[in-house]
């Protein structure tokens, strides 16, 4: 049978056909997505079942996930390995815990000569590997780190003006300033809007005057307040007298004030301040977090931070931002970087934890076949099902991360309006996922490694502890996602309104006319192994997934409106929100996996990388093959198929789980749990408890 069209007519229509046609005539053959064109994503060959995986080199692989700033990493590992007296031991009081992190971070800026504050602005993605390494070598201290230079340096270079770099920044470099970030109130946290404190300027002193209102306004879960700090910047509601309508007062919104709280050379807290201790909590307990009141605290008109809004010496207020919500968005927007930055440390709280579990699962030998030798534990299906998929999350969060802090460091530099709405709805959903799938994994991980697991010396209890809290703040996970839903829907009204879509939304253009066309019943059915580990057919499921979710909320939204009003009709829809977020955040890991993969020079690391790609992707697909079971998306001889290979894929993945655990380079130092050392585990083991 001849082509029905001319060779240079490629409407998508056409191209449908000869695809069909293709595989009509040619079963064998591998599929025409495998044959990489313009703006195409080629598959990579697979090779037959019986094929070992290709041999991998832990260096290349190694190297190619270093990034950029892996030697300074080396240099906060190296002389924490120098310092023994810096470790934080297994054991240890809150007290003690909470001077010795203050001590780690003291030494890491003075005696090392590491000073991160400098890279907020100049080299964003810098300070986040910075960061990355000190909470490789203790979670508080990485987290007292952000406190001090992300969240306090950060507010007041970013909501500040000359006149506030120039007076705080080399105090908060070398820490002779060190500060909280006080926003969170006993009464509100997500709702950043809602909060009580008042800030009011008082036109005859030429001061603000800040004012805990009610005990419901005190601030509360403040880093440093406790113990360390000197400094805060405080989120209050500023108001003006005799500005508002009828000459009462007018309340501006939420607005940042430096205010220092304890004096600089006795450390004693300052009059109108009452400072209280939070106490023991489950984890980062090397973090001194304190509750703050105000009792009529008098601070300088200049200590407003005052880059989107400001006040005369006359009482005026002036702002370039028309109005109370665009000026709190434009603050809120200048605080992604604490997003981005638990995102990526949540990634590598994820690797210590899995490197340690596969190691342990290669180590440990239970059972075999009669009369054979006992067999390792990650030779059991059951093993490589909780291990192997996680192994895959990992690298695809890993690339994932890069790509966020790269969008963050260019919007930094830019700022365009584009630019920073992208990266806002971008940290916003990575930290929501990662961080979530994080805290499952090393509850997961601790049960894959036995009883084992359960000693503290072993890290799981420390770890899951420590990273927990990373699930609520700097934005609870719930709301985070909410976020993601909201730009979506927005973006799915600017696709019908002949508007433009911003560059990591851009394939919704495409799905809304191709990925929820009515699923062909030739391609619901292919099954075939390099089919399914075509990257076009992964990406086009995750991207069809949320399309259809998209769509269908958009429905439902609209439906329930007219009975609920807009508030109600929300709720009502709420799971289905958060699904849709989860979804889009999803397809753009992958899509930043496949490019990672194809963008690898040595072709046996990319074949590797490649490997742990496909299964990431499978494994997500047959996760959720409920949906597209039910839209028909995939035939029940296809789902069979995808599960199948996505078992064979994690009997792959664990031939090379040694050598993709190595090449994310963490020193023993680091992983510091016995049974996860990189040799010697069981003597390392027995040591620890005396032998």
């Amino acid at each position: 049978m001849d082509d029905p069209t001319p060779d240079g007519d490629s409407s998508p229509a056409v191209r449908r056909i000869r695809q069909l046609l293709l595989h009509i005539r040619h079963p064998s053959a591998p599929s025409p997505s495998s044959v990489a064109g313009e703006g195409q994503l080629a598959a990579l060959p697979c090779g037959s079942r019986e094929n070992k995986v290709a041999a991998v080199s832990v260096a290349e692989l190694a190297q190619y996930m270093r990034g950029r700033h892996r030697e300074i990493q080396e240099r906060v590992f190296e002389f924490f390995r120098s310092r023994p007296d810096l470790q934080t031991p297994v054991e240890i009081s809150t007290a003690d815990h909470r001077e010795l992190c203050m001590r780690q971070l003291t030494a890491l800026v003075r005696d090392a000569g590491i000073r991160p504050f400098r890279y907020v602005l100049e080299d964003p993605s810098l300070y986040f590997a910075i960061s990355e390494a000190a909470g490789g070598i203790d979670i508080s201290l990485g987290i007292k780190m952000g406190v001090q230079y992300s969240l306090w340096g950060g507010s007041v270079i970013n909501l500040g003006t000359k006149k506030h770099r120039d007076k705080y920044f080399d105090g908060i470099d070398n820490l002779d300033y060190p500060g909280c970030f006080a926003m969170t109130e006993l009464h509100h946290g997500s709702n950043v809007q809602g909060l009580q404190t008042t800030a009011t300027f008082d036109p005859v002193t030429d001061e603000f005057v800040i004012n805990t209102p009610n005990d419901g306004a005190i601030k509360w879960w403040i880093g440093n307040a406790a113990v360390h700090g000197k400094f805060a910047t405080v989120f209050a509601k500023l108001i003006l007298p005799l500005q508002g309508m009828g000459g009462g007062s007018a309340d501006m919104g939420v607005h940042a004030f430096i205010i220092p709280i304890r004096d600089l050379e006795t450390h004693s807290v300052l009059p109108g301040i009452e400072i209280n201790d939070c106490g023991h909590k489950i984890g980062l307990n090397g973090v001194d977090n304190g509750a703050l009141r105000f009792h009529s605290v008098r601070i300088p008109r200049d200590n407003l931070l005052n880059r989107f809004g400001d006040v005369s010496r006359d009482g005026k207020y002036t702002s370039s931002l028309p109005s109370i919500n665009k000026r709190f968005a434009a603050t809120l927007g200048e605080l992604v970087g604490g997003r981005v930055g638990l995102a990526y440390s949540s990634v590598g709280v994820l690797k210590i934890a899995v490197t340690i579990a596969v190691r342990y699962s290669l180590l440990r030998q239970q059972f075999g076949p009669p009369k054979k030798p006992e067999v390792s534990i990650l030779d059991y299906q059951s093993q490589q099902h909780k291990l192997m998929p996680m192994l895959a999350s990992t690298y695809a969060f890993h690339f994932a991360t890069l790509y966020l802090v790269d969008k963050y460091s260019e919007m930094k530099k830019s700022h365009e309006d584009e630019a920073v709405s992208d990266v806002h709805t971008l940290s916003a959903g990575l930290k929501a996922y990662i961080t979530s799938y994080t805290a499952k994994s090393l509850s997961t991980c601790r049960e894959a490694c036995g009883g084992h697991g359960y000693a503290a010396v072993n890290r799981f209890g420390t770890l899951r502890n420590d990273h927990d809290i990373f699930q609520t703040f700097e934005g609870d996970n719930t709301v985070l996602l909410q976020q993601v839903a909201i730009d979506l829907l927005k973006q799915y009204k600017e696709k019908f309104q002949g508007g433009t879509l911003t560059a990591t939304w851009s394939y919704l253009r495409e799905s809304m006319a191709s990925y929820l066309s009515q699923p062909n019943p030739l391609t619901a059915r292919w099954e075939r192994e390099d089919h399914l580990r075509d990257p076009k057919f992964q990406l086009d499921a995750f991207r069809y997934r949320t399309s259809r979710l998209l769509q269908t909320v958009a429905v439902r939204l609209q439906k329930h409106s007219t009975r609920l009003g807009g508030f109600g009709a929300w709720n009502r829809c709420l799971n289905h929100l958060l699904t849709l977020a989860e979804s889009h955040i999803e397809s753009i890991i992958l899509a930043k996996f496949i490019n990672s993969v194809q963008s690898c020079p040595d072709k046996n690391t990319r074949h590797v990388l490649k490997l742990v790609c496909d299964l990431y992707a499978l494994d997500r697909i047959w996760h959720y093959n409920g949906t597209y079971r039910n839209d028909d998306y995939v035939a029940p001889n296809k789902a069979k198929a995808i599960h199948k290979l996505t078992e064979y894929l994690s009997f792959q993945v664990r031939g090379v789980a040694r050598e993709l655990v190595d090449a994310f380079d963490l020193p023993d130092y680091v992983t510091r749990a016995p049974i996860g050392m990189s040799s010697e585990a069981y003597a390392h083991y027995t040591q620890y408890a005396g032998f």
